[in-house]
């Protein structure tokens, strides 16, 4: 009786997690100690995946923590490794566990790039494995029983946690093994056993006979609900579905056994008749139709033994009326069990090996925290340079402050000399050659990854495309022009700002033409300098009046607001605050992160007083350049003017332009060349992840192909084998007729091929198992369990749960028919209806006897026992 089912555990393919797992931390994480340390860490993960499921496993409970470990570990990187089929795009393949494959190819299995369902496959094999090693408890002590109801109470809950999570795993329908159906039907199963155990050990303590009853009914209960789930499904394997019939009959037997005893210390001796009647019509089905299985010998002994004292005591003295079954009371239900929840982790010995790496939401978190504050940074940056520039421009059109320093109309103003000297420190107008010169080879580099990543998805998409035109619906899974959207839409923008990378260097370009010559001018050493600017009548002398003092004043003081931009400028740059903590913090309490609104609480804290300030230097910029043009009105009434003077102001207000210009073209040819080659970096990755997309998606169709191939060898040619024309089947001598009572004798010659029977009617086929397996009994209506809808099936090739042997005088028994003339008195040896058996050597072709004196038809082969 104690006989248990176990489960199978899955087979899984080779797949290795370092090398994605590490391309990603090195392209994510910065190099240094913590990367690393992450690469470590993946490389501990693959090992411990090939100790989990790479190898066979004992049934052993180190083997089960193994695997628990590694199931801890896959929900640990869940929220910190981007895995789908367009980021990290690992594919798992496991096998169904259940399907024993064919002649043509392995068994039935699923590749999918998706960490739940490596996750829902791990699940399952810790399940089984626990399912396994419960199976191997001695049941005769304490110890045993225990470990047992604790595994199977886990397998319970593991398979019941796929059940409810496998469908939004996967978003695909998956092997049957882990389908919703199976997963329920095992949990119930895993509970029942749970049940029987907390069955066995009531029973080894000699608890009261109550509670036993009411535990046995239960297991019963349990076992009954499993059958009735399973039986109409050919999901499990066949075996399960006898054991499953047969510990209904026997844990309702035992209810009933127990509730006898009980009816009997309280005077009800008809019903303990009843009940053990009852009891040992189920123990009877069981040994009758499922033997095989199960041996209840000792059981059946005792219910007899218990049914034949009480018969002989109601008998001849209590004289009791025995109740029919219908108005038995019915035995009340105590469930000791329930199902082991998967509450993350499951091991004990769990450490995180990716520990001190963030989740993803929170590293995407950290992205957008980090992108608003360069925003922010950038903004603000902008505006104090875009208030310098417009500053430069309206002292460069007042011809300031070189107007206030050209006193003498003969020599180059001290401003201009500094702004020439500026010029030539920076390599003059060779640097700006230079910088344009550059440009097109970045561009073009750029230019040429970026076609390459998007060739590489075109091509791939073609190919997946032929194959689903060809294959059609057989052709399953994910089209790469729905997978490769977000790849296509990043491709997309990356060329949309290489275009306006392409017009930007264009305006550079323009503008650098149109300041050349004066940006020339600018470099060339103060003789010639001072050479190319007219001369003019010197100003009266205006040092000492009030407006130039005033204008110096306002000068010096703008000057102090460009210094206190460009430190401005720094401080901005130089903030750095990490939000981890703030986000993971924000994560425990609330499962989400709210990132707009605590990024935006954070920028206001730390830039508040910097942004602040630059406010104020541009307010103040205003003021002071308000108060400059006045003074500057002043200052031209006051000076000499004429066309020569005018013209020499023109030149210089033409110089300290060139020098304002050449400033801002270096700036941005500097940062046009520094955003080229940063976008060389972004575009590489941006690369890497199309190779690696297409070289994952290459792996899946590779492996779905060869399963396509495998499916269409099982697959039969033609739906049914043509019928011979009559002509055919009457020229050949060895055929089979169609339909004809004379059987034709099998050829003496053939040697390498059995004697094959005629198609109708087929001759009696009994196996050795079937030999060995007892007859079927007609049914009682005794017995209430689920076996009767699988007795119910007329053909024994058909009937559910074990097979059935066919007897004559038993459905399903098919008799040789007797050929015509057969005389059933005569018993003599030449003129029996069959040949005499001749023993031969296993599988040597046997040959026809004697023909029979007197035999008007061809003697009846002889078929040997399949």
């Amino acid at each position: 009786m104690a006989t248990f089912i176990s489960v199978q555990s899955k087979k899984a393919s080779e797949v290795d997690l370092a090398k994605p797992l590490c391309k990603f931390i090195q392209q994510t994480y910065p190099a240094g100690d913590a990367q690393a340390e992450h690469c470590r860490a993946a490389e501990e993960l693959n090992k411990l995946r090939k100790s989990a499921v790479g190898r066979p496993l004992d049934k052993h409970e180190s083997s089960l923590e193994t695997l628990m470990r590694y199931y801890d570990q896959l929900c640990s990187i869940e929220p910190k490794f981007p895995f789908s089929e367009n980021q990290i795009c690992v594919t798992f393949t496991w096998k169904d566990a259940f399907d024993k494959g064919s002649l043509f190819g392995g068994s039935v299995k699923l590749a999918l790039a998706s960490l739940g369902y490596e996750k829902t496959c791990v699940l399952f094999n810790c399940g089984s494995l626990a399912s396994q090693i419960a199976s191997e408890q001695n049941l005769d002590n304490d110890e045993g029983l225990k470990t047992a109801a604790k595994h199977y109470q886990f397998a319970s809950g593991a398979f019941q946690h796929i059940k409810d999570t496998v469908l939004s795993a996967l978003n695909r329908e998956p092997t049957v093994d882990i389908s919703p159906d199976t997963v329920g039907t095992l949990s119930l199963i895993m509970l029942a056993q749970a049940q029987e155990v907390f069955f066995l050990k009531a029973t080894r303590d000699k608890m009261k006979d109550a509670i036993i009853a009411k535990l046995a009914n239960q297991a019963a209960d349990y076992y009954g609900d499993a059958f009735k789930q399973c039986q109409y499904k050919d999901t499990l394997p066949k075996e399960v579905f006898p054991v499953l019939a047969a510990k209904h009959c026997i844990m309702q037997a035992n209810a009933e056994y127990h509730q006898s005893i009980l009816a009997k210390q309280q005077k009800k001796f008809g019903e303990e008749i009843g009940r053990l009647q009852h009891a040992s019509d189920l123990v009877k089905t069981v040994a009758s139709r499922y033997d095989e299985y199960i041996n209840v010998k000792d059981l059946s002994d005792k219910i007899n033994r218990a049914l034949t004292a009480a018969k002989k005591d109601n008998d001849f003295i209590y004289h009791d009326r025995v109740p029919d079954l219908k108005d038995l009371d019915p035995i009340g239900k105590a469930s000791l069990v329930k199902s082991t929840s998967v509450v993350v982790p499951i091991s004990q010995k769990f450490t995180d090996l990716f520990e001190k790496m963030v989740p993803l939401a929170v590293q995407q978190s950290l992205s957008l925290y980090n992108q608003r504050k360069a925003d922010l940074v950038n903004r603000s940056i902008a505006q104090m340079r875009e208030a310098t520039n417009l500053a430069n421009g309206v002292l460069a059109s007042l011809n300031l402050p070189a107007a206030i320093e050209d006193v003498s109309g003969d020599s180059v103003p001290q401003s201009i000399l500094q702004k020439s000297k500026s010029v030539v420190e920076q390599g003059g107008i060779q640097t700006i050659d230079q910088l344009i010169k550059d440009l097109p080879e970045l561009l073009q580099r750029n230019r040429e990854i970026l076609d390459e990543s998007l060739r590489l998805l075109g091509e791939e998409e073609a190919t997946d495309n032929d194959l689903r035109t060809k294959f059609k619906e057989r052709w399953q899974r994910t089209p790469s022009s729905e997978l490769y959207k977000p790849l296509r839409a990043e491709g997309a923008n990356f060329s949309n700002i290489l275009d306006k990378a392409i017009q930007a260097d264009g305006h550079v370009k323009e503008r650098y033409q149109t300041h050349r010559d004066t940006i020339s001018l600018l470099c060339k050493p103060e003789p010639e300098l001072n050479a190319a600017i007219p001369s003019a009548n010197p100003a009266k002398t205006m040092q000492g009046s009030e407006v130039v003092t005033v204008l110096r004043s306002l000068l010096a003081r703008l000057d102090e607001v460009k210094k206190e931009r460009e430190q401005l400028e720094n401080d901005l740059k130089s903030v750095n605050f990490d939000m981890t903590s703030k986000f993971l913090t924000a994560l425990a309490q609330d499962g989400a992160i709210n990132e707009e609104a605590i990024s935006v609480t954070e920028l206001d804290r730390i830039y508040g007083s910097l942004t602040h300030k630059v406010q104020e230097t541009l307010k103040k910029q205003d003021e002071l350049l308000k108060d400059i043009q006045n003074a500057h009105q002043e200052f031209s009434k006051m000076k000499q003017s004429n066309s020569e003077s005018n013209l020499r102001e023109e030149v210089l207000k033409n110089l300290a332009v060139a020098n304002d210009n050449f400033v801002e073209l270096v700036a941005n040819l500097k940062e046009g060349t520094k955003f080229y080659n940063e976008l060389t970096e972004i575009l590489l990755k941006f690369q890497n992840k199309c190779s690696d997309i297409v070289f994952a998606r290459k792996t899946e169709r590779d492996e779905l192909l060869k399963d396509l191939q495998q499916s269409i060898a099982r697959e039969p040619s033609a739906p049914s084998v043509p019928s011979q024309p009559a002509y055919q089947t009457a020229a050949a001598g060895g055929s089979k007729p169609a339909a004809s009572t004379t059987p034709t004798p099998a050829p003496r010659t053939m040697v390498s091929s059995k004697p094959q029977p005629p198609a109708r009617p087929p001759p009696p086929v009994i196996s050795t198992a079937n030999t060995l397996s007892p007859p079927v009994p007609t049914a009682t209506g005794a017995t209430a369990s689920p076996v009767g809808s699988s007795v119910a099936s007329t053909g024994p090739s058909q009937a559910q749960g074990p097979p059935y042997p066919t007897y004559p005088g038993y459905p399903g028994y098919c008799q040789m028919p007797m050929p015509m003339g057969y005389n059933p008195y005569t018993y003599g040896q030449y003129n029996l209806p069959y040949a005499p058996q001749m023993y031969q050597n296993p599988g040597q072709v046997p040959y026809p006897g004697p023909q029979q004196p007197g035999y008007p038809y061809p003697q009846q082969p002889y078929y040997p026992q399949q």
